[in-house]
């Protein structure tokens, strides 16, 4: 798995009040939430674009969504917000029939998931086998370098000096300022030195809109009517499903990250009221963002609910009163902080060939399936049903032998 940490089997969660009470701790959430909330920025915008809505509506939707889900979420520390598996769902019925039956759909995506959280439905998570769960996460830290290409892989030398240059601050600034988060360092250098140098790169104002101010709530705009209903429901089962399918995956994975528990029914609910919240102020859904986490959990060391309230607070300082400075951050520096998330995000610990020739042929089939399935489709649920389908049709004694070993294995062997 990702990460690099080594973190106690009994290690437990950090407290609100813990950091509240402790200046250091506070400095270290904050800090993560700022660098979380700028890496949210590309992403949000270039996912509004699939989905067929303004940018500005899914950067709003995603400040409900985190701030929201900081306080119903079940794991401390996990990043949501408007998000490329429920952007893919949402953008086919979008160009079909328009934006104004995204609020009906998002509403009723809500319900279903508050519904699949109330009856508990959630636990059906920990049968998911390993294989697939290191396949989801292979798979993702593909699809998040490759999205980032076009950002750096330039002639322009420029664009590649400030590449190599946030690589090499994120890298090597950790050795010697401790308190500070290097991508935050990098962040903020290279933006300063693009601006008054005055070069003209591709910047975050380049992907979309960034005027300040917020917009009102959002008013149902079609009948509720069995039309409607016929129209909404093949998405809404898409919006609510994919969702929690991400999200209880992210959330997996940050608990074996951080060695410790979440709340599986408490996402399931949260997310459904986070995400009717950001239906009528937003107007997009959202779930888990595993990249973004990777950043608050692993490069900002967040580990409470305070990162992600303050990573929303940034958010919505950057998309209002703030929207000019964001505007002007290069694109070839957020896509170096990213390309390091994906490599962090890359269970290379699988493809050792040490480790390829001591696992189950099984066991690699389905991860490659996985891996194949999200790849192809650029779609994360998907790939994980596609996985599952082929664990399914691996021979039963096969199966039991795989999961006998799976059940043996420590959470610091799968990292």
């Amino acid at each position: 798995m990702p990460g690099s940490e080594t973190i106690l089997p009994h290690a437990q969660h950090v407290t609100v009040k813990s950091v509240l009470r402790s200046p250091s701790l506070l400095t270290r959430e904050t800090l993560a939430g700022v660098i979380t909330a700028l890496a949210l920025i590309p992403e949000v915008i270039s996912f509004s674009v699939i989905a067929g809505v303004d940018p500005k509506v899914s950067l709003i939707a995603s400040v409900v969504l985190c701030l929201a889900m900081s306080v119903l979420g079940g794991r401390p520390a996990m990043v949501t917000a408007a998000a490329g598996s429920v952007a893919l769902v949402i953008g086919p019925m979008v160009h079909q029939h328009g934006v104004a039956y995204i609020l009906p759909a998002v509403v009723m995506a809500g319900v279903i998931q508050i519904l699949f959280g109330v009856l508990g439905m959630a636990t059906l998570m920990r049968f998911i086998p390993q294989a697939v769960m290191t396949g989801f996460v292979n798979a993702l830290g593909i699809l998040i370098f490759f999205a980032q290409v076009p950002h750096f892989w330039s002639k322009s030398p420029l664009i590649l000096a400030l590449f190599a240059a946030t690589l090499l601050i994120v890298l090597w600034a950790p050795r010697i300022i401790k308190g500070v988060p290097s991508p935050l360092i990098a962040i903020v250098v290279l933006t300063l030195f693009t601006v008054t140098s005055g070069q003209l790169l591709p910047t975050v104002g380049d992907e979309g809109s960034m005027g300040g101010g917020l917009p009102g709530l959002n008013a149902l705009q079609v009948p509720l009517t069995l039309e409607t209903l016929h129209i909404i429901w093949p998405c809404a089962l898409s919006i609510a499903f994919v969702g929690l399918m991400e999200s209880l995956l992210t959330a997996k994975l940050v608990d074996d990250l951080t060695a410790t528990p979440s709340s599986k029914g408490r996402e399931s609910t949260g997310l459904g009221i986070a995400n009717i919240l950001a239906g009528f102020y937003g107007g997009i859904a959202g779930c888990a963002m595993i990249g973004q986490t990777i950043v608050n959990v692993e490069m900002g060391k967040g580990r409470s609910r305070v990162s992600t309230v303050a990573a929303g607070i940034v958010l919505l300082l950057l998309v209002t009163a703030l929207s000019d400075v964001m505007a002007n951050i290069p694109m070839s520096v957020l896509a170096g902080i990213m390309v390091i998330v994906a490599v962090k995000t890359f269970s290379w610990h699988s493809v050792q060939p040490a480790v390829l020739k001591s696992t189950p042929w099984s066991a690699t089939l389905v991860m490659l399936v996985t891996v194949a399935g999200t790849i192809t489709t650029s779609n994360l649920a998907i790939g994980v049903a596609a996985g599952m389908t082929a664990m399914w049709l691996v021979p039963r004694h096969i199966r039991k032998r795989h999961a006998a070993r799976a059940e043996t294995a420590s959470p610091a062997q799968e990292r």
